[in-house]
């Protein structure tokens, strides 16, 4: 038997029917949570790590071709976009001429069938707060779904912890909030407890590609399938090379106690080792999330460890209801699908250009995204035309909502082309034709508006 909490947490995940090997899967993080393991890395463990660059790889056309043409793209969907206002899945976020990352998303995988003649399946995992939305909002595209696969699959849910005795929360007003997923970690959980992992073997299928559904840049390219079938790597990540705006961010290393590579998130740094996190120049690769594995290692690994890879564990410390510091601080019990390196031997490491990782966490980078920065192909890939990616900030009070958002761009992003900064403090709404040049500050008391067609150049 376990301790009271556990066994408490356990009933509670079996009356709402989540999946046994979910369960188990958080009853192993549980206990380890229980005995105090914190998931930390220590600075001393580990030393930088070197890898190879795409841009320095060649792939033969027909190795690439072959390898797109078994390859199962995912893509992670279960966030709702809570952080800018949003109760849906945040994929539904109009990007470009009406089309939403959803649509694009589908679209580049349509183009990919066509131009290489491939059945590559398109699967999103879901939360059950995301699902019905993205369904609905795939409908148009009919030919879409791969026979013999879903869609979409959901990903496991568990009980929050509250921090002083490891007990289920209870919130009877939302028992929603009760709720949280495991991380996105628990990929290769639902994947086995869906049993998704053996029809795509069944089919056919020998690689898998996983990417965040809000970074447009991780087209699934048959120059990186192609690269990855060839080192006959079990799994491999896409790394970019850390800037200033990454210093907060995880990092790739390699553990001196067996020379596999691992990846440290901020939550498992220790206080004392956080200059070194933040040193660019000792830790220079993070993750853009984009990852490769081989579905037959995947399920050769899960089988022998009975359905559990054994992930480094993340404590999460938050609130029950996140938006209300009055209520009681819980423990959220997370992995990171890209720890799953560490878990086997060979795995890869690849340096890619910025252009396959553009995530959009915040409405700064929904600008960037809706703007002249990034034009889309004929093959709905983004393709860079300014010569950088413009920093912006803009004033949370205002801007970082949505809805808020929106009503300051009614005509949409101004030009950011030519612009090296955008900052803003206060409330200003930008009418149509606005361009951007150079470094610009806007501040001001009260309601501001930028005249249509004005260019914004930080000299007046």
């Amino acid at each position: 038997m376990g301790s009271p909490g556990l066994e408490k947490a356990r009933a509670k995940m079996a009356d709402a029917g989540v999946d046994p090997v979910a369960i188990e899967t958080f009853a192993h993080y549980y206990r380890l949570l229980e005995h105090g393991e914190t998931g930390l890395i220590p600075e001393s463990t580990i030393e930088p790590v070197d890898i190879e660059r795409l841009a320095d790889v060649e792939v033969p056309d027909e190795v690439a071709a072959d390898a797109i043409s078994a390859t199962v793209t995912i893509k992670l969907n279960g966030g709702l976009g809570t952080s800018m206002g949003m109760d849906r899945a945040k994929s539904l976020l109009c990007v470009r001429r009406g089309l939403s990352f959803l649509d694009i998303i589908a679209r580049q995988v349509l183009h990919l069938r066509r131009a290489y003649g491939a059945q590559v399946p398109l699967l999103f995992m879901n939360s059950f707060r995301t699902s019905v939305d993205t369904l609905d909002a795939l409908a148009r595209y009919e030919d879409l779904r791969i026979e013999g696969l879903p869609l979409d699959f959901i990903q496991n849910k568990e009980p929050k912890l509250l921090a002083s005795d490891l007990t289920p929360a209870s919130h009877p007003d939302d028992p929603d909030l009760e709720w949280c997923p495991p991380g996105h970690g628990d990929l290769y959980t639902a994947l086995r407890g869906t049993g998704l992992l053996d029809r795509m073997i069944e089919a056919g299928y020998r690689y898998a590609f996983v990417s965040n559904s809000d970074n447009l840049g991780a087209v699934p390219d048959a120059r990186v399938a192609g690269w990855f079938a060839s080192t006959g790597a079990p799994f491999a990540i896409e790394a970019v090379r850390r800037t200033p705006s990454d210093r907060k961010g995880g990092h790739f290393a390699r553990r001196k106690a067996d020379g596999r590579i691992v990846l440290r998130e901020t939550a498992q740094t220790a206080p004392e080792d956080q200059r070194a996190l933040a040193d660019l120049d000792r830790h220079r690769y993070c993750s853009t999330n984009n990852l490769w594995f081989d579905l037959v290692a995947m399920k050769q690994a899960l089988d022998e460890r009975e359905g559990i890879l054994g992930l480094p564990l993340i404590r999460n410390v938050k609130h029950l209801d996140p938006a209300d510091p009055s209520t009681p601080e819980v423990v959220q019990i997370e992995t990171a699908m890209g720890a799953a390196i560490e878990v086997f031997e060979g795995a890869r490491l690849i340096e890619v250009g910025r252009d396959r990782f553009i995530p959009v966490k915040t409405t700064n980078d929904l600008l960037v995204l809706r703007s002249d920065v990034y034009a889309i192909g004929d093959d709905f890939a983004l393709e860079q035309v300014a010569a950088e990616v413009p920093f912006i900030e803009l004033d949370d009070e205002h801007y970082k909502l949505v809805g808020e958002f929106d009503k300051r761009f009614p005509e949409g992003a101004p030009s950011l082309q030519r612009a090296n900064s955008l900052r803003i403090d206060g409330d200003w709404t930008f009418g149509p034709g606005v361009a951007v040049v150079g470094d610009v500050a806007l501040s001001g008391r009260g309601a501001q508006r930028v005249e249509g067609n004005k260019v914004l150049d930080g000299e007046g």
